[in-house]
């Protein structure tokens, strides 16, 4: 299911945003679109948009081809 294969490559992903003291959260994937809540120090950070659409966006795009988009609320 397209849930399960998201929360595995946050997975991956959570590691390098712990490293700088933040965190995301899965809230829901619908019709292609994942939101997430990025949390912690990201919450706050001037940089989180590009981290969510370079960073996250890009992977999730990468290894699942049914993400169209992230969306952070």
């Amino acid at each position: 299911m397209l849930k399960e294969q998201v929360e595995a490559a946050l997975g991956k992903i959570r590691p390098a945003l712990v490293a700088d003291g933040g965190d995301i959260e899965l809230v829901d994937v619908k019709e292609g679109v994942v939101s997430v809540r990025l949390v912690g120090a990201c919450a706050g950070c001037p940089m989180s948009q590009m981290t969510l659409k370079r960073g996250v966006e890009k992977v999730l795009k990468d290894n699942i081809p049914d993400v169209k988009e992230v969306v952070a609320v």
